[in-house]
């Protein structure tokens, strides 16, 4: 009877363990909730809606957009984003080639590339970009997926600046 007890006792505190050293492996569902996030991001993009796209951030991110400061904050990203969809030419897609999630799943990125149509703010002319962007994301408390920092690398050369006139000695 000693014997059975103590085999009992053995498996329940390895079952234990085991059970403990077991999470839920979320990975490909994580991985396909940031396409599918991404996705809409995109439609949120073509319905020029700023309080969707901005929902995509979270409270403390940051966005880094060719030729502009880095824009931190949930609220000032929104800011900029209400600027940039004003523009009646605003066109901006967007798609992952890799996607990955942690082990821990609580981080993942994306990488991929842009295509971009608006108005230079300065020149007034049209504006065509593309380039390529990394995206960090966090699982929020919900289990939904929030960029944390969202930075775009354009491919388009910056312009040449005019020649410096001659001077005269």
């Amino acid at each position: 009877m000693n014997r059975f007890a103590t085999f009992i006792g053995s498996t329940a505190i390895a079952l234990t363990v085991i059970g403990c050293n077991q999470t839920a492996d979320t990975h490909d569902a994580d991985v396909q909730a940031i396409k599918a996030t991404e996705a809409q991001w995109n439609q949120d993009y073509v319905s020029r809606d700023v309080d969707k796209i901005a929902s995509h951030y979270a409270d403390d991110a940051v966005l880094v957009a060719p030729g502009s400061p880095a824009t931190s904050g949930k609220s000032a990203i929104h800011d900029a984003l209400k600027q940039m969809v004003a523009d009646p030419t605003l066109s901006l897609k967007f798609q992952a080639s890799t996607v990955d999630v942690s082990k821990s799943g609580d981080l993942a990125y994306t990488q991929g590339s842009y295509t971009l149509t608006a108005t230079d703010p300065q020149t007034k002319q049209l504006i065509n970009d593309h380039g390529s962007y990394v995206t960090i994301y966090r699982k929020q408390s919900d289990g939904t997926w929030k960029a944390v920092s969202d930075i775009a690398s354009s491919a388009v050369p910056p312009p040449v600046p005019a020649p410096m006139p001659a001077k005269n000695h």
